[in-house]
């Protein structure tokens, strides 16, 4: 058995990470999945949440992810998030701001809102501000 496995973190818009790594922890519609060298074979639909993994050298690594596909095989892991952003790159101001907007919609609907995407944007801004936290702390 390997003692590590490559990551590849893939947006629409650009690679967040191609490395080899150690662990991860990955978000999924129902709860996180730990991933170890050696894991099964796995497809699973991504939830929205915070994304971790080290590397070799100890390094972690905190992102905030939203919705997508991951596939582990042949000690690949590959994570095609719809939405991501490295935890130093969130902007925690207006994470918190997206946060308490989205809570208020929830709150006092207007009419026609999207009750489904408000959640989606709550459960979206608050893990990007666990992840900016979870960078800072130097939590896994």
């Amino acid at each position: 058995m390997a003692d590590t496995f490559e990551i590849e973190i893939d947006t629409p818009e650009r690679r967040l990470a191609q490395e080899q790594a150690i662990r991860a922890q990955i978000p999924a519609q129902d709860g996180y999945i730990g991933v170890l060298p050696g894991h099964a074979p796995l497809v699973s639909i991504l939830g929205v949440g915070v994304l971790t993994y080290t590397t070799p050298d100890n390094q972690h690594h905190v992102m905030a992810v939203r919705g997508g596909f991951l596939e582990i095989l042949d000690n690949h892991v590959r994570v095609l998030p719809d939405k991501a952003e490295k935890a130093s790159e969130i902007d925690v101001a207006q994470a918190e701001k997206e946060l308490k907007d989205a809570e208020a919609a929830m709150v006092n609907p207007a009419l026609g809102i999207d009750i489904a995407g408000a959640l989606i944007g709550v459960d979206h801004a608050r893990a990007r501000i666990d992840a900016a936290n979870k960078q800072k702390t130097g939590e896994e």
